[in-house]
């Protein structure tokens, strides 16, 4: 696919407006969820393919700073997540 096509392809895809992420592993894959409100997007990453994304993420965080100025943004590793724990589902809805 060339970059023309590639461009079409982001032009013509759907958009949603993203305001939560969370994220899992195991050792073999990361599960990455998006989602805003009840609508969710769920995607799975090799964990080498995760790490060139961070990458990729953080050059662009930083070119974004250099022309804007610093994000104010702090992350908090102690929120508690949403997600039931998916090895002991709940039963019955229980």
């Amino acid at each position: 696919m060339n970059d023309q096509q590639v461009n079409q392809q982001i032009l013509n895809a759907p958009k949603q407006y993203c305001d939560n992420v969370r994220l899992m592993s195991s050792e073999e894959a990361f599960l990455f969820v998006a989602s805003s409100g009840s609508t969710a997007s769920v995607y799975v990453f090799s964990p080498a393919h995760l790490k060139k994304l961070s990458q990729m993420i953080l050059k662009h965080i930083t070119d974004y700073e250099k022309q804007f100025g610093p994000i104010k943004a702090e992350w908090n590793p102690n929120i508690p997540s949403p997600f039931v724990d998916l090895k002991n589902p709940p039963k019955n809805g229980k």
